[in-house]
């Protein structure tokens, strides 16, 4: 008998974790797509899907740490909350400023996002499912740190954040897929 069959609290959180990322999936893909057609300026689109983007992760956090109660404390989920948050309204406001002051921020808030994840990722390691997280969380750290210093490149545009989200979503899919057997109890 496995661990995971022992706690239905572990089977029912990565049921529910399994069920919202695959939206993750669904909405970073959607996302990315439509960022492309807009990454070269920062027109109404690219600003809404600028500020969308936090706002969508706040809520998947919300819906994270309402599943996640019963196999731990998601002290960690509100930090993300907070900081989606502070995002969102960051992104806003350095729309004005331009290209580069969304850089900026998007790469402060992947960093802080990213140490997040990573470390929910290894919380969860009994869950099964955690490791593409874990990573995810590692390259999004990297990633960040790119767009910081990418912001004072000559040209900067919006190409790789919309990138960023790819795999990220494709990370959500495989942690989705290996959280199958989690949901299952097996």
């Amino acid at each position: 008998m496995s661990t995971i069959a022992a706690s239905p609290g572990i089977s029912g959180t990565a049921s529910a974790l399994r069920r919202l990322y695959f939206v993750r999936f669904a909405f970073a893909v959607v996302w990315a797509l439509a960022m492309f057609t807009t990454a070269s300026n920062l027109g109404p689109l690219a600003v809404t899907l600028l500020v969308l983007y936090p706002l969508f992760d706040v809520a998947a956090a919300v819906v994270d740490a309402r599943a996640s109660r019963s196999t731990g404390s998601p002290a960690l989920l509100y930090v993300n909350i907070a900081v989606s948050l502070v995002t969102a309204i960051g992104v806003a406001i350095a729309c004005a400023s331009g290209i580069p002051a969304v850089l900026r921020v998007w790469g402060a808030w992947a960093v802080v996002a990213g140490l997040v994840q990573l470390l929910v990722g290894v919380t969860r390691r009994r869950m099964n499912g955690q490791w593409p997280m874990i990573i995810s969380g590692g390259i999004s750290v990297l990633a960040g740190a790119s767009f910081i210093v990418g912001a004072s490149s000559a040209g900067p545009t919006l190409i790789n954040a919309a990138g960023y989200a790819i795999p990220g979503g494709v990370f959500f899919l495989i942690s989705a897929l290996r959280l199958g057997r989690a949901a299952k109890g097996d």
